[in-house]
């Protein structure tokens, strides 16, 4: 067996996922990344097809990185999608759909690996969370219910692995210059009462991410040290408007927070 560490990164096509794949390599890992439409793109990665809200998919290719590599020593759940819109705008079916993605796919992956790593009595699991997990905004209720859910559970997991010396870990980043806002679901039953705040939202959303928003690398390089830390943290906030955000968040009466937030997010 080999001892080469090997890791998997979900959502690795592109942005976050990518440059975690392409850092994890750097840093001695064997990896493999994973997309619903796999291209070879990169060489330093194996780059193989998987679709985290389908349960056979999941089980055959954490099968085939055992029967490839025979250990897992790294999980990095960063597959995930986003909505910008108002709650009442999705539909029940929506709504179960962006958590089958973002909550129940992270949930399918650990499932499938855990079995392995408690086999070899050592594994790290790494949850993408963002910074609306802890700091709910206008317009993201759906996305940021997901967020509190991984959340939860993931330190909830943390509690439980310890003795098998396995940790789940929580990443929060905020604005990232990724394309992943390009990829957000479109609301699926528009309603005409929120169609101003709703613009005023995405264009703010987008105009941060361009701006202010951190690159793909710098949030890689916390999953890095999250991943590598011999006492890590429960959770890591990645880039400086998440750690701002979070320390408004924490310090700060609940009545100015609000305030800001709202006059931040446009919606007064």
């Amino acid at each position: 067996m080999s001892t080469t560490k090997v890791a998997i990164v979900t959502g690795a096509s592109s942005g976050i996922g990518e440059s975690t794949a392409n850092r994890l390599v750097e840093a001695g890992y064997k990896v493999y990344g994973t997309s619903r439409k796999p291209s070879q793109a990169s060489k330093k990665i194996e780059l193989l097809k998987l679709d985290v809200c389908d349960d056979l998919s999941v089980e055959n290719l954490v099968a085939d990185v055992i029967q490839r590599s025979g250990r897992i020593d790294l999980l990095v759940n960063n597959a995930g999608v986003g909505i910008l819109g108002g709650a009442e705008e999705s539909s029940i079916s929506q709504a179960k759909a962006i958590f089958d993605t973002n909550f129940f796919g992270s949930v399918r992956m650990i499932q499938a690996c855990l079995p392995h790593m408690r086999q070899q009595k050592s594994g790290r699991i790494i949850n993408l969370s963002s910074i609306l997990g802890r700091v709910p905004a206008p317009l993201s209720a759906l996305y940021s219910a997901s967020k509190h859910a991984i959340e939860g559970y993931s330190e909830s997991l943390d509690h439980e692995l310890r003795r098998f010396n396995i940790r789940s870990i929580l990443i929060e980043p905020a604005f990232t210059k990724t394309s992943f806002d390009q990829n957000n679901l479109p609301v699926d039953r528009e309603i005409q009462d929120y169609v101003e705040v709703r613009k005023k939202v995405i264009d703010f959303s987008k105009k941060a991410m361009e701006s202010g928003g951190d690159s793909a690398e710098i949030v890689s390089a916390v999953i890095l040290k999250a991943a590598t830390d011999l006492n890590p943290h429960v959770r890591y906030t990645a880039g400086s408007a998440a750690f701002q955000m979070a320390s408004m968040r924490r310090f700060l009466p609940e009545k100015v927070f609000d305030s800001i937030l709202r006059k931040t997010f446009q919606v007064e």
